[in-house]
């Protein structure tokens, strides 16, 4: 291969190159190196490398020093080093000695990779978490505070939470993280059947017990016996099998259709809806004496419009699960589009996210999610955002407005009110952030 070509896919490739001589000056310089540190390669070569990069390396640790001593190549050592305008750059160092055609060494060569995008991701990692659950939302501390106390004991679960908030989501890991995790979670969404065969589904049934019975059929309280029985949607329930449903929770016992005895269970139960069943108490169409039997303790989960905070978290998690599903390679998410993901109101919650991701990853043609690529319903929202700044008396009153607001405050609180850093925690450009702080009357100190 000629020095020409040499020179051509140094050019083009993506990590910094750089040459040096023996007494430590620059002797090459390649195009992504000057990306990367935003100095000219003019200006670079002939200068001491150490001028160059002002790297946490320099001192103690110089990978290339360390080939030079030993004659072996440093592969992936990190650091960081500091570009033109004094900010630190994450970077990931590999380095060769350089030798002629008689095989002397002339010198030494490093590369350096950019880490800026993955450190970015490893702060969208939960602040908080417990088992699959995990958040940066104040919201949700409470809730993930007490998870793993509620794992280990027997009790019955209340989960309650608007539909799309994650609340199967969350009774899997309560599950998980149980002594019970290796027995059957078993979920039944008891809206979903109507009440014949709804108790059947729970209970079972015995040979002959009804017409096509040609044969004993475990019911979900079976299938779950040494395990957790997950009843979503409970507020959905008859009267009359609410009166079947506390006689197990009491006695911790059922009987199957057609059954002539009783049998035992163990099942742990979650139980879940986004009614108020405090309300249906007080009209009658939830009875009293099972609410308090469920209600042993409550955990709400929070709607994702008052948990903004996790909008980023979700988004990546979601992302790369797709990725994988369509085996795709879509790095980013455009800041144009968190913006508007800030801006809508979500009424199908973390579920409505997750669906508008999908479909993204499917629809995307590049490399970066952007606003052509999400529901119209969504993407269209920062046209209403806009108009909304115009009414800023009508719109400070609405209870998104004051979630969004905190929002913003958290994050610059968190981060000592730099804007840089904030900007790239919520995934949105540094203007955009401006623009947020202005609409919600929020003033730098």
């Amino acid at each position: 291969m000629d020095s020409i070509s040499t020179e051509a896919i140094l050019e083009s490739i993506s990590d910094g190159v750089f040459t040096v001589d023996h007494d430590w000056r620059i002797t090459s310089f390649n195009r992504a190196a000057e990306q990367i540190t935003g100095i000219p390669r003019e200006q670079a070569i002939g200068l001491f490398c150490s001028e160059v990069f002002k790297s946490s390396m320099c001192e103690r640790q110089c990978p290339l020093a360390k080939t030079f001593e030993t004659g072996k190549a440093v592969i992936d050592q990190g650091g960081f080093i500091v570009d033109l305008k004094g900010n630190k750059v994450p970077v990931s160092v590999s380095t060769a000695l350089l030798k002629d055609s008689n095989g002397n060494v002339i010198g030494g060569a490093e590369t350096f990779r950019d880490l800026s995008e993955i450190e970015q991701l490893k702060k969208l990692r939960a602040r908080t978490r417990f088992g699959a659950i995990g958040s940066n939302s104040p919201a949700m501390r409470s809730v993930i505070d007490m998870l793993p106390a509620i794992s280990k004991s027997s009790g019955t679960i209340l989960i309650t939470g608007e539909t799309g908030t994650g609340k199967e989501v969350l009774a899997r890991t309560i599950h998980q993280e149980s002594p019970r995790k290796n027995g059957p979670f078993v979920a039944v969404n008891c809206a979903a059947l109507p009440e014949a065969l709804l108790e059947s589904e729970l209970f079972g049934y015995r040979k002959g017990a009804f017409t096509g019975a040609d044969k004993d059929k475990a019911g979900r309280f079976a299938l779950a016996q040494n395990g957790t029985l997950f009843l979503d949607e409970i507020a959905d329930i008859s009267l009359a099998m609410q009166v079947k449903l506390l006689r197990v929770l009491q006695e911790q016992e059922y009987e199957p259709l057609g059954a002539t005895k009783s049998l035992k269970s163990n099942a742990r139960i979650l139980c879940a809806t986004h009614r108020n069943l405090e309300q249906m108490v007080s009209i009658g169409t939830f009875r009293q004496d099972l609410y308090y039997r469920i209600h042993v303790i409550e955990l709400h989960i929070p709607p994702l419009r008052e948990r903004l905070e996790d909008l980023p978290l979700l988004a990546q998690e979601f992302l790369d699960q797709f990725n994988v599903l369509e085996n795709r390679r879509i790095s980013s998410i455009d800041s144009a589009v968190f913006e508007a993901f800030y801006a809508y109101d979500w009424p199908g919650n973390i579920r409505e996210l997750e669906n508008a991701i999908e479909r993204a990853v499917v629809l995307c043609r590049g490399t970066s999610i952007t606003l052509s690529d999400i529901p119209k319903e969504i993407a269209q929202d920062t046209g209403l955002s806009a108009q909304r700044n115009l009414e800023p008396s009508r719109a400070s009153h609405s209870p998104t407005f004051t979630a969004q607001r905190d929002v913003l405050l958290e994050v610059l609180e968190r981060n000592d009110y730099h804007i840089a850093t904030s900007a790239n925690e919520l995934g949105m450009h540094r203007a955009t952030l401006y623009r947020q702080l202005k609409r919600y009357h929020i003033t730098l100190p």
